[in-house]
C-alpha cells in the first residue's frame, strides 16, 4: 500500500505540471483546432496516467479525476467554454478547477451554517454505515451473493460521497469554492429522469451536457424538430456515460472489457427516452403518483444494476482488493501513530 501512495503522489505530480503546461501555454492559443492540437497530447497522457496505479480504489478515482473530468474540461477549454474558460487568473484555481469536481461558486455562509447540523447528522451516520459494511464482509461466504452485491453498491455510493464530502471542506477551507454534490439523495428519485439527471452523479451530469448532450440536441433540432430533438441527445450522453466507466472499470481490473457496463447505461438511456417520451404525451392526471414512479424507477436501478452493473467488478475481485486495501491503509495510519 504504501508503494502505491508513492505512485498516486507521482501521478498526480505528473497531473500537475501537465495542467501547468495548459494554464501557460495552450491557454494563449486561439479557441479551436489550435488549441486542441495542443491539447491532444495531455488528453492521451491523463489517460495513460491510471495504468500506473494498481491499487482498484485509488485508480478509480484518479480514473475519475483524470481520465474522465480532466479532460472533458480541458475539451471544452479548446473552445473557450466554462469551468475552465475564462481562464482564472490563479495558477492553483486553475488545477483545481480542471483535476477535481469543483464549482466556482461563492460562499452562502447563512445557508451553509443553516444546512450544517443536518449535514454533520448524516454524514455521521453513512460512516457508520460504511464501518458497519467493512465489518460484514468479514462473514461474506455466509451471505447470499445478491446481498454481497447489494451490500457492496452502498458501499460504492457512501464511500465515494465520503470522499468528495471531505474535499468540500478542504476546497471551502482554501479558496471558498462549492465542491460540486456528487448525490442529491438519490433514495428520494421520483423517476429515472429525476435519478440521473438531478440526484445522482451530479458532476458527470454537468459535465455531459455541454460536451455531449447540447452538441447532439442542436444537430437533432434540424432534423427533428425542438419536440423530440432531446430524444437522440440522452441516449448519446447514455451511451458516451457507458464507455466512459468501461474504461474505468479496464483500470480497475485490467481485463478486456465484458460491454456489460455499456449496455447498463444504454439500456437506461433507452429507459429515459420511454419515460421522456411518455411525459409529453401522457396527460398529467393519468400519470403515476411520485411514490409509485419513484418505487419503479429505484427498482429498475436496483435490478440492472446486480444483473449488468455489478458483477464485472466482483468477477474480478475489485471488491475483495478495496476491502483489503482498506485494511492495509488502517495498518499504515496505526504506524504512523504516535500512540
Amino acid at each position: 500500500m504504501e508503494n502505491e501512495l508513492h505512485n498516486l503522489i507521482k501521478v498526480w505530480i505528473l497531473a500537475i505540471i501537465s495542467l501547468c503546461y495548459c494554464f501557460y501555454i495552450s491557454s494563449k492559443l486561439p479557441k479551436g483546432i489550435f488549441k486542441l492540437f495542443s491539447l491532444t497530447p495531455i488528453f492521451i497522457f491523463f489517460l495513460y496516467l491510471p495504468l500506473t496505479i494498481s491499487s482498484a480504489s485509488l485508480v478509480g478515482i484518479t480514473a475519475f479525476f483524470l481520465s474522465w473530468l480532466a479532460n472533458f474540461k480541458l475539451l471544452l477549454f479548446c473552445f473557450d467554454q466554462p469551468p475552465l474558460s475564462p481562464p482564472p487568473s490563479n495558477l492553483f484555481h486553475f488545477i483545481s478547477l480542471a483535476s477535481l469536481p469543483i464549482k466556482p461558486k461563492q460562499k452562502t455562509p447563512s445557508q451553509n451554517k443553516s444546512k450544517q447540523p443536518q449535514r454533520s447528522i448524516v454524514f455521521a451516520i453513512k460512516v457508520l454505515i460504511l464501518a458497519l459494511l467493512y465489518h460484514c464482509y468479514s462473514y461474506k461466504q455466509n451471505i447470499h451473493k445478491n446481498v454481497v452485491l447489494a451490500m457492496y453498491c452502498v458501499h460504492i455510493y457512501i464511500e465515494l460521497e465520503l470522499i468528495l464530502a471531505l474535499a468540500t471542506t478542504l476546497a471551502r477551507a482554501m479558496f471558498g469554492f462549492e465542491i460540486e454534490p456528487q448525490f442529491n439523495e438519490p433514495y428520494l428519485a421520483t423517476s429515472l429522469q429525476d435519478f440521473w439527471g438531478r440526484r445522482w452523479n451530479l458532476m458527470v451530469t454537468s459535465i455531459l451536457r455541454p460536451t455531449v448532450y447540447y452538441p447532439i440536441r442542436h444537430i437533432s433540432t434540424r432534423l427533428l424538430g425542438s419536440r423530440w430533438a432531446s430524444l437522440p441527445a440522452i441516449v448519446t450522453v447514455f451511451v458516451v456515460s457507458g464507455l466512459m466507466h468501461e474504461l474505468i472499470f479496464y483500470y480497475m481490473t485490467r481485463v478486456a472489457p465484458t460491454w456489460e457496463v455499456a449496455w447498463f447505461f444504454i439500456l437506461h438511456g433507452v429507459a429515459v427516452v420511454a419515460e421522456v417520451v411518455a411525459k409529453k404525451v401522457v396527460p398529467d392526471n393519468m400519470r403515476l403518483h411520485s411514490v409509485v414512479s419513484g418505487a419503479l424507477a429505484l427498482g429498475f436501478v436496483a435490478v440492472t444494476a446486480v444483473w449488468l452493473f455489478l458483477p464485472q467488478l466482483v468477477r474480478n475481485g475489485v471488491d475483495e482488493k478495496s476491502i483489503g486495501e482498506y485494511s492495509k491503509l488502517m495498518d499504515l495510519i496505526k504506524g504512523l501513530l504516535p500512540f
